[in-house]
């Protein structure tokens, strides 16, 4: 494959600046620090993921790849001839994976919609919960698609409309919006993977469920990770805090106060 060397990363960011992509890559470069720390629900959604891969790649690619924790695990599990480039659109994300993770795996900050990859350089793409952030999924898939080479899979989670309802539930009242991210359907990606061109579109739904002590906990989780999964519209005032912990507190199980994602795991072939 015609890339960087290795030990070379490359942590220019090639986002264009301004506009919603500089809003995500400034949010996620904040939190890169306690990303790993506060992740757990996202970690546990990848090791579905995970169980997933196939054996054989040589040219694999971690989209989205954060703190470089999938990134370092995909080097380790296909050494030693396979080459892993972990991509993202954070440069602090990849300020900490080219940190803590070395050189092992060649770092690279880019968009998702305009990969910096020769066309049919990789056989494998990994992705753990960051296409819901690409505010272009046809620019997406078609970038996918050109560097996949013929018979090359991506394994892919993402998020569908129905994730974090309680906290939607939480946020919501009369005059005010719970601006949650506005997510996908599975029957979105489905097209969209179809539209790229892909012969094998596979997209499997579920809904995993983690919980917190307190209202302070899940949040942290969210907003933790660099996602701010709630504005509502308008100035914050106490009362507002009070009555979300106490419309949370409703929803409280056994377990701890719920947080529901929907997991839409995507199986594409070229």
């Amino acid at each position: 494959m015609n890339s960087p060397a290795m030990n070379s990363p490359d942590l220019t960011p090639t986002v264009a600046s301004g506009g919603w992509q500089q809003r995500v890559s400034h949010a996620f470069s904040r939190a890169a620090d306690d990303y790993e720390r506060l992740a757990a629900a996202q970690q546990d959604m990848g090791e579905t993921l995970w169980a997933r891969l196939p054996r054989g790649a040589m040219q694999i690619l971690d989209l989205g790849c954060g703190p470089g924790s999938w990134s370092q695990r995909l080097a380790d599990d296909y050494a030693p001839d396979a080459r892993v480039i972990g991509l993202d659109i954070a440069p602090g994300m990849l300020e900490v994976a080219q940190r803590e993770r070395g050189d092992k795996v060649h770092w690279v900050c880019a968009d998702a919609g305009a990969l910096p990859l020769p066309d049919a350089s990789l056989e494998l793409v990994f992705s753990n919960l960051a296409l819901q952030w690409c505010p272009d999924l046809d620019a997406v898939m078609a970038e996918l698609y050109r560097t996949l080479r013929p018979g090359g899979r991506a394994l892919i989670n993402t998020l569908g409309p129905e994730t974090l309802s309680e906290v939607g539930f939480a946020w919501k009242r009369p005059g005010r919006h719970a601006a949650l991210l506005d997510f996908r359907s599975p029957e979105h990606y489905r097209k969209a993977a179809c539209l790229a061109g892909f012969r094998r579109v596979a997209v499997e739904v579920s809904r995993p469920r983690f919980h917190y002590p307190d209202m302070t906990a899940v949040m942290a989780s969210i907003k933790g990770i660099g996602a701010q999964a709630s504005r509502p519209r308008g100035h914050l005032t106490r009362a507002d805090l009070v009555h979300a912990s106490q419309r949370f507190e409703a929803l409280r199980e056994p377990e701890g106060l719920p947080v529901t994602y929907h997991l839409l795991t995507l199986e594409l072939e070229r």
